[in-house]
């Protein structure tokens, strides 16, 4: 039985090559739940085909004549807003420009790699099928456009539908941690620009992240992140020491673990195992995290798909550490919070701006201001 026009996903793809509007097209039309209803071959026809279709989600590329990615996104977040998810391709310019796409106010991208898109035909078109339904079903995106739509707000608009707050209690842990380990994927880079520049400088202990994203990604988000944070943000490096005042992010395409080298922990950059679901992996820098360090660590799932980290949080609750999730509310995909939710290793289910309050009351409750806050009594 053929789906009502109304309950497709209709998009829009905006791509100077023929081949991609093609591919792109053939890709997402696979699935039933999804129509192409307009492609256009750059910015200033895509904005006339905006404007005029309506469309739930639109696929832009960055690199075009006449008019570019970036230049387009402008225009479609301040006259017609409607999420967008950039295409890039594998190169450091067009990492830079994705992270710039995040700041005007793109959900998402997805990554072309010309060279081999015949070959990986199939991992390409499971990704974008997957971030396209996830971005159409998001709570919290399409609250955030409707909103937009309603009073063509500013960026900073998206504050004022913040979900509530909710306590959060480490109990008796807290003055304990000996790092922070991070799993994130979809929706990640503007959680992470969110929640990264609010750590203080102060911040008591290393952070690990792994962000599912390709080579360069990796490096330009962390290098943007460092702009504008007050602690040290930087890809993470062969022999790095995890130490109080850092956030290490994994580099993309390559697994972050740790070893003990003397009295430090230090990194580990590796291309095995090669065959692992995600490169890098949530689930291994974890694990790798709950063995090395003598104490109990603090662990964050945050928005993305899939399940990654699940089982490198097992390893961290069983070695005494603390798990925070982020709620459903203010995650762009809910996934892999619920999969660890739903395995039962989460202590706390928290908002985005509630796990940056938690790192200030961390910070403060290990400086020596602080020390007479008895051990008991939380936070």
């Amino acid at each position: 039985m053929r789906q009502s026009e109304e309950n497709f996903i209709k998009v829009i793809v905006i791509d100077d090559s023929a081949f991609m509007r093609k591919s792109l097209t053939l890709m997402l039309e696979s699935d039933r739940e999804i129509r192409v209803i307009a492609t256009a071959r750059d910015g200033s026809e895509g904005i006339e085909k905006i404007s005029k279709l309506k469309p739930d989600i639109v696929t832009l590329d960055i690199e075009m004549p006449s008019m570019d990615g970036l230049t387009a996104l402008k225009i479609i977040m301040e006259q017609m807003p409607v999420p967008v998810l950039m295409v890039s391709s594998l190169t450091t310019e067009s990492a830079q420009a994705t992270m710039q796409a995040f700041d005007l106010g793109a959900v998402d991208f997805i990554s072309k790699d010309l060279a081999s898109i015949s070959t990986n035909i199939k991992n390409i078109k499971g990704e974008l099928i997957d971030k396209i339904k996830q971005i159409a079903r998001s709570r919290l995106i399409q609250t955030r456009f409707r909103m937009r739509r309603l009073v063509q707000s500013s960026r900073d608009k998206k504050d004022q539908i913040a979900p509530a707050s909710k306590i959060i209690s480490f109990e008796n842990v807290a003055s304990d941690f000996q790092a922070v380990v991070v799993g994130i994927s979809t929706g990640g880079p503007e959680a992470l620009h969110n929640l990264i520049p609010k750590i203080p400088k102060q911040f008591p202990i290393g952070m690990a992240i792994v962000q599912h994203m390709p080579p360069h990604f990796t490096k330009s988000l962390a290098d943007r992140l460092n702009i504008i944070s007050k602690v040290n943000v930087k890809e993470a490096e062969q022999g790095e020491v995890v130490e109080p005042g850092k956030v290490l992010i994994a580099p993309g395409g390559r697994h972050l673990t740790f070893r003990n080298d003397g009295p430090n922990v230090i990194t580990e950059i590796s291309d095995e195992p090669i065959n692992a679901l995600y490169r890098p992996s949530a689930d291994i820098m974890m694990k790798s995290a709950g063995i090395t360090f003598h104490g109990p660590l603090l662990g964050v799932i945050m928005t993305g798909m899939g399940k990654d980290g699940v089982e490198g949080l097992k390893c961290i609750k069983s070695k005494g550490g603390y798990v925070i999730a982020q709620d459903e509310e203010s995650c762009i995909v809910y996934g892999m919070p619920q999969a660890a939710l739903e395995e039962g290793v989460v202590d706390s289910m928290v908002s985005l701006e509630n796990i940056s309050v938690a790192f200030n009351r961390l910070t403060k409750l290990r400086s020596q201001e602080y020390l007479h806050i008895g051990r008991g009594e939380g936070i």
